[in-house]
């Protein structure tokens, strides 16, 4: 699994809470949660994310509320993968849960920059910036991860009867 994009940087602890804010949690639309996303932190985000869009973090990404709106924002707003030096633990079950890629990778965080463009390869680890010509290593997802992430979350996984 391969992703390319631009990125959009930020940094610690990024909490649930500005990434979809509580006085939106009233709808389970996605396209209305993506059209609030950020909107708290960077009121320009829904103006500047475009489709496969990558967004870049430091330390404790995700954390405060266990909500899924948070992930189900960000991958409804584009974004196709988010690199961070750490993510909460909920924050990170429920992305792979709802199909939003996430890689855990310092090196690659410390060494992305806010509009850096960023290729992805899942099935071997390897985080590149075109920008900078760097290359990064990181663990690879199992590839029943990858499935789910490819199927769009872990119910449609299960209906495909691929997590059997």
């Amino acid at each position: 699994m391969n992703f390319t994009g631009k990125v959009i940087k930020y940094g610690d602890n990024v909490d649930t809470d500005v990434i979809i804010p509580a006085r939106y949690l009233n709808t389970s639309d996605h396209k209305e949660l993506a059209s609030h996303c950020m909107e708290d932190l960077d009121k320009d985000f829904t103006k500047k994310v475009q489709a496969g869009d990558i967004m870049v973090a430091g330390d404790n990404f995700g954390c405060g509320s266990s909500r899924e709106h948070a992930p189900i924002a960000i991958k409804a707003s584009g974004i196709s993968l988010v690199i961070a030096n750490t993510f909460a633990r909920i924050f990170y079950r429920n992305s792979i849960n709802i199909g939003l890629a996430i890689l855990e990778c310092p090196e690659a965080v410390a060494n992305i920059n806010d509009g850096d463009t960023v290729e992805a390869d899942l099935d071997n680890g390897i985080i590149y910036n075109r920008t900078t010509g760097k290359s990064f290593k990181t663990q690879p997802f199992p590839e029943f991860i990858q499935r789910i992430i490819q199927n769009g979350g872990l119910i449609e996984s299960i209906k495909k009867g691929e997590l059997n």
